[in-house]
This record gives structure tokens, C-alpha cells and sequence, in this order.
């Protein structure tokens, strides 16, 4: 019998702009129906990080050119559109390559709200940039007028930061578990889904927040009951030393070896490190439930137990 696999697409297998994600999510699509002819369940999930940017940027530019006509986007907004327009490619790409091999699915995008904690630590201490720079007279602005948090980035201007708190529940769940049911291919989550919290009543509102992407396919993956969640980035396997003399690739991660690691300062924050921890925690969430950090045209081998770093509970 086939698997139930979230896979979490990185930013590689999107492009950073229109065309290059035009190109790049037909190259995307033949990974994930590889995984699809093995017989296995594919849910998709993927990052949002240059074209949320992209979004943000186009929509600051706009309120500057006009303020008494256009007001700012919400960032939960902007992360809605992502999703709309990365899902429209990646779906028409996934359609077509399941046609080309004569396999009848659906594909699907669903408007994913991601149920964050409005008490998460994170909120107290944001560290995300987002959005285009601004000159320090524009920062201190926006500070004024709408609270943002501002830093100073690298010299080249002030940015606003958001907090990445972490995901609590999939919003629109049973509505993947059925579209899943009914054999179609879905996509989810994503940018990590549009961060929402209760405020009164049932009502949820959006957070100015963006959700790590990996962390957030793997609670996709734990509250559908999935086999394995398949974290694709742009390596083969999962390395420590890395890019030194001594680099070591691992073909398989504990959460005892993992932890000391960790603490040995092995896996970059913002990089890998989010992933090795995201595949520790779906591992860990149930019994048989194991994890796959491979590069994207490795995935089905990766399944197949040939490659990639296997992560374990």
C-alpha cells in the first residue's frame, strides 16, 4: 500500500519571481507525480518567502504613492494572495504532469488559515523581516502611525520584522482530509497558511506574523494522520560540518543525535535547522510516523529508503 506524504516544498522549487516560478514549478511537478505514481497520497505544502515579499512590497509602494487613496495591506492578506497565485502554477503544473502519465487525480488548492497562540513568546520578540527597506525617517513612521517594529538591516535600510509563532491547528482540516479522501492532490499551508487567532465568538482574526513553513507542514502532516512528511530542500541529505573539510552527510537523524547537534551549533537557524526540527517533531507524534530531508528530484528515492536523511521518533 502507498503512503499519506505532506511534502513541504522550499523556496528552490518555486523560483523567486513570476517566471522563474512559471519555470520552476514544471520541474516541481514531475517530483511530486513521482511520489504520486509510486501509489502514495500527496499533500503540499510550500514556502511563500520572495513572493510575499514581492506582494508586500508592490502594496507599500502603492499606499506611498497615493495614502489618502490606497491603506496598507495586512500582512495576513498578503499572504492569502501568496497563496492563491503559488497554488494556481503548482496546481496547473500538477494537472498537467498527471495527464502526461495518463493519471486521474484532482488537484487542488485550499485557503489554509493556520490557528497560532496570540500569548506565543515569539509575539514578544519578532525577528522576521518583511517588506520592502525604508530610510529611517520612513521607519520611524511607521513606528508612529502603525506600531510596526522596525530594525536596522545589514546597513542597507530599516525593515519591518513580524513574529513567526509557532502553528497550533490547520483551520481548514477537515476540508484537506476529504479532499484527500477523494483522491485528490492538495495543496496547503501555504507560506506556513495565513496566521489567524479567536478573538470573540468564532471570529479569527489575522496576525501580523508569518509561519515557519516546515514547522507548519508538519502539524498538517501530525492532524492528518500522515506516514511520513518529506521536507525538500536543496541538498541530499542533511550535513554537519558543513562546508568544511570534514562535512559528514547523515542518512539518518535521532532525537538523541539531533539534540546534540543542535547544541552543537551544526544546523543554521533560518535554514536548516527549522527543518531538522519540524521532521523531530512529526517523527515524534505517533508511532510508524518517520520524516525525509532530501533534495527535490530525490524525493521518490528518498521514500524508497535510497537517499536522503531518514529522521526518526
Amino acid at each position: 500500500m502507498g503512503k499519506r506524504i505532506v511534502v513541504a516544498l522550499g523556496g528552490n522549487a518555486l523560483g523567486k519571481n513570476l517566471p522563474e516560478q512559471m519555470a520552476a514549478v514544471k520541474h516541481t511537478s514531475k517530483a511530486i507525480v513521482d511520489l504520486i505514481a509510486e501509489g502514495n497520497e500527496v499533500i503540499v505544502a510550500h514556502g511563500n518567502g520572495p513572493q510575499v515579499g514581492m506582494i508586500q512590497e508592490a502594496m507599500t509602494q502603492l499606499t506611498r504613492s497615493d495614502p489618502e487613496k490606497y491603506i496598507p495591506c495586512p500582512l495576513s492578506v498578503c499572504v492569502a494572495m501568496s497563496q492563491g497565485y503559488i497554488g494556481y502554477d503548482l496546481q496547473n503544473a500538477i494537472r498537467e504532469e498527471l495527464a502526461n502519465r495518463d493519471i486521474h487525480h484532482g488537484v487542488t488548492t485550499v485557503l489554509t488559515q493556520v490557528e497560532v497562540d496570540p500569548n506565543d513568546p515569539a509575539f514578544e520578540n519578532p525577528t522576521k523581516p518583511i517588506g520592502a527597506f525604508m530610510t529611517k525617517e520612513e521607519a520611524d513612521r511607521m513606528v508612529a502611525e502603525r506600531g510596526y517594529t522596525v530594525v536596522e538591516d545589514s546597513g542597507r535600510g530599516w525593515r519591518r520584522v513580524v513574529a513567526s509563532p509557532k502553528p497550533q491547528a490547520i483551520v481548514e482540516l477537515d476540508t484537506i482530509r476529504s479532499l484527500v479522501e477523494a483522491d485528490h492532490v492538495v495543496i496547503a499551508c501555504g507560506g506556513g497558511g495565513i496566521p489567524v487567532y479567536h478573538t470573540e465568538g468564532h471570529h479569527l482574526k489575522g496576525a501580523a506574523a508569518v509561519i515557519d513553513k516546515d514547522f507548519a507542514a508538519a502539524r498538517l502532516a501530525e492532524q492528518l494522520d500522515a506516514d511520513a512528511l518529506v521536507i525538500l530542500t536543496a541538498v541530499e541529505k542533511v550535513a554537519i560540518h558543513f562546508g568544511k573539510p570534514d562535512q559528514t552527510e547523515l542518512d539518518e537523524l535521532t532525537p538523541e543525535t539531533a539534540q546534540r547537534y543542535i547544541e552543537a551549533g551544526e544546523f543554521a537557524p533560518g535554514s536548516m535547522l527549522p527543518k531538522v526540527q519540524a521532521a523531530l517533531q512529526f517523527a515524534q507524534s505517533g508511532p510508524g510516523r518517520m520524516s525525509l530531508i532530501t533534495e527535490l528530484d530525490r524525493a521518490a528515492d528518498g521514500i524508497a529508503g535510497k537517499t536522503g536523511t531518514i529522521v526518526r521518533g
